[in-house]
């Protein structure tokens, strides 16, 4: 957990073990974010976090597969264009994608991979740009984010760290929510609430927070739990925990 490498990628503990608590966790999320807006379903969901190495690739992916596996048409978008790893975490060849799309102008459809997963696909990140805030705000990516929307069921789009650079903040206004990543034991509560409060200044949705890495010590075992918390918009707040060994890395 500690340290990283150039091997990293998001580990797909709910594809590698369906019936696991982790997985079951991470189905509790797809039941509750289908409750968030009955009336008008989401569409297109951000994933980001405080600061690097607290988990959002890790849950963005997770997410991914049980929407899949439960029938949706989902697209995740590597829009970290400073580190992407969704190619690394899908398997995927990375020399196109989403720099393409917006430098080149291209058709997504060109550029959109499927996975071996029936119903989940991803636009990897494509090259790494120089300028990669100017492309996320460029009028083409505001061309193509509804355009995305409108092919699937559901797109989740990974950001880079919402502290670190504006990339979620120049996103956050696109998509028709936000979930906020944390890490026990490594996101500092004062950043959190930053964080939150930087999201907040978009008008973005914030739909809530998922805290991951709870590592407590059982019989010479290390679990890793995931914690998602809900506002309904009146200041209530509901949870609900999971965990399981091994459950994965978080980035």
């Amino acid at each position: 957990m500690a340290g990283e490498d150039r091997d990293r990628r998001p580990l797909l503990v709910t594809k590698r073990h369906p019936r696991s608590p982790v997985s079951e966790a991470f189905r509790t999320l797809r039941t509750n974010l289908s409750y968030t807006s009955p009336d008008q379903p989401l569409r297109s969901l951000l994933f980001t976090s405080a600061g690097p190495e607290e988990g959002k690739s890790t849950v963005a992916a997770n997410l991914a597969v049980v929407l899949a596996q439960a029938g949706s048409r989902v697209l995740v978008v590597d829009a970290d264009l400073r580190k992407p790893v969704m190619h690394k975490a899908f398997k995927l060849e990375n020399r196109r994608g989403l720099t393409n799309a917006l430098v080149e102008d291209l058709d997504f459809a060109e550029l959109v991979r499927s996975t071996d997963l029936p119903g989940l696909f991803v636009l990897t990140s494509g090259p790494i740009p120089p300028n990669p805030a100017e492309l996320l705000g460029s009028a083409r990516m505001q061309r193509l984010l509804p355009a995305l929307a409108a092919a699937y069921d559901l797109v989740l789009v990974d950001t880079p760290p919402v502290l670190a650079v504006t990339d979620a903040a120049v996103l956050a206004p696109l998509v028709d929510g936000a979930i906020l990543v944390a890490r026990a034991g490594v996101t500092r509560t004062d950043l959190l609430k930053e964080a939150k409060e930087a999201l907040e200044r978009t008008g973005v949705r914030l739909l809530g927070a998922v805290l991951n890495g709870l590592r407590p010590d059982t019989e010479g075992y290390y679990y890793y739990h995931y914690r998602y918390y809900y506002g309904d918009g009146a200041g209530r707040r509901t949870d609900r925990g999971e965990g399981t060994e091994g459950a994965g890395e978080e980035l």
